[in-house]
């Protein structure tokens, strides 16, 4: 749990990979907190659930699901107390994906989990106000996803930014859109704010905006090049590589990336429906193996 303004932390999970995501948590007056997004596993959320516990009196009165991904959603359940707020296209997203996540990691000890589903949905902005504390949910998609939400502290200058921002970590668009990806970006930077809290990996300010930004223009870039010459998604991977984004983890997502910039590049809008099981295979393929989920 890091500490980065009076009463608002961000809960880290290193390293940062497949499953390995971060939360927040805002605590306001009278013992009002409100927390940013769960965990994937039973375990992993008891931790958050303690962690939590050690800087607010009572559990969060608030829990707000960045997306509808299990990661960040599958803890709801240890959080019975709190009124589940998201995007409306979240809660459908999450109803109809259920565990579906757990399926791709067999191995991973998941435990005793459920979907618990949002309580209270929005469409294009809300604001919540928890203890004094002005929190606003911001829908910028399609971008991650269709249905991501950022939470925004105006008064803080503090933005949990959900998987819209990777630190460290390669981007993952393949159910959202490139050309969105680089709206949003936009959109972020815009709001000013002094510290961003990624999905996945370390705290940092506004310069992650720009890594990510620069990944997205790279990926559009290579994409582009490959229809020209004729290369599908998997050959260009084969072919480049992650290129100057060399260091990131989890750089087999280039290649589900790559097949949602080709789609883009061939006209097809946003958020459009890719095969997501698919990919994933050729992705395994890829990388010599499905990538591992250490959650």
């Amino acid at each position: 749990m890091v500490d980065i303004a009076d009463g608002v932390y961000a809960y880290v999970q290193p390293d940062g990979g497949w499953c390995l995501n971060n939360a927040g948590l805002v605590v306001g007056a009278e013992g009002q907190s409100l927390l940013v997004d769960t965990a994937a596993t039973e375990l992993r959320a008891r931790l958050l659930r303690a962690e939590v516990l050690r800087r607010s009196a009572v559990p969060p009165r608030t829990v707000v699901n960045t997306h509808f991904h299990g990661d960040h959603t599958f803890g709801n359940s240890l959080f019975p107390e709190a009124l589940i707020v998201a995007h409306e296209r979240t809660r459908t997203e999450m109803s109809a994906a259920g565990l579906h996540l757990t399926g791709l990691w067999p191995d991973v000890r998941w435990g005793d989990i459920e979907v618990t589903l949002p309580h209270l949905t929005y469409k294009d902005t809300l604001t919540l106000h928890t203890g004094g504390v002005r929190v606003e949910l911001i829908h910028v998609a399609p971008a991650h996803t269709t249905d991501d939400t950022v939470v925004w502290l105006p008064d803080q200058r503090v933005l949990f930014a959900g998987d819209l921002v990777m630190s460290g970590v390669t981007p993952f668009c393949l159910m959202g859109s490139v050309s969105g990806s680089l709206r949003a970006m936009a959109r972020l930077r815009a709001l000013g704010a002094e510290t961003v809290v990624p999905g996945h990996g370390e705290v940092g300010g506004p310069e992650l905006i720009d890594h990510n930004e620069a990944y997205f223009r790279w990926l559009d870039e290579q994409a582009r090049q490959g229809v020209a010459a004729g290369l599908t998604p998997l050959q260009l991977a084969r072919e480049t590589g992650p290129g100057p984004f060399e260091g990131l983890i989890d750089s087999e997502r280039l290649v589900p990336n790559l097949h949602r910039a080709y789609a883009e590049v061939h006209g097809a809008a946003p958020g459009s429906p890719l095969d997501v099981g698919a990919l994933f295979k050729e992705m395994a393929g890829f990388h010599g193996g499905l990538p591992e989920c250490h959650a």
